[in-house]
């Protein structure tokens, strides 16, 4: 990225350990990642979560050093039709991660637990 850190892949390094003095950290993950990345926020940058889980741990690791931010999205009438002719005119498809049958719901949710899906996981009734 010119002029700044490259994105670095969680799963690769840890970043809390790779990363230091960036403007902005935006959070997709949850859970203690964002209060972890309170370090590696310069002083006066902000930490962006757009997941409520967490945010406690966040604000309370940022002190008065870094701001914090959780950014919800309500959905709205026009957004939701706009999306339902992006789904039936076939622009709009959901990635998938995995598809169980409902007896594996436990396994769901740990797959949703470790918090490296990509993508939807969908369980089936039959």
């Amino acid at each position: 990225m010119p002029g700044g850190e490259p994105v670095r892949r969680y799963t690769a390094v840890d970043f809390a350990d790779a990363v230091r003095d960036v403007d902005v950290v935006f959070d997709t993950v949850g859970g203690d990642l964002a209060a972890r990345s309170v370090p590696t926020v310069k002083d006066g940058g902000i930490v962006v979560t757009i997941l409520g889980n967490g945010y406690d741990q966040l604000v309370e690791a940022a002190g008065t050093r870094v701001r914090t931010a959780v950014l919800l999205v309500e959905p709205d009438r026009q957004g939701l039709l706009a999306l339902a002719e992006l789904a039936e005119n076939g622009a709009l498809r959901p990635e998938l991660d995995s598809v169980l049958p409902l007896a594996e719901a436990a396994k769901a949710h740990e797959l949703i637990d470790s918090g490296h899906t990509r993508g939807k996981i969908v369980l089936t009734l039959v």
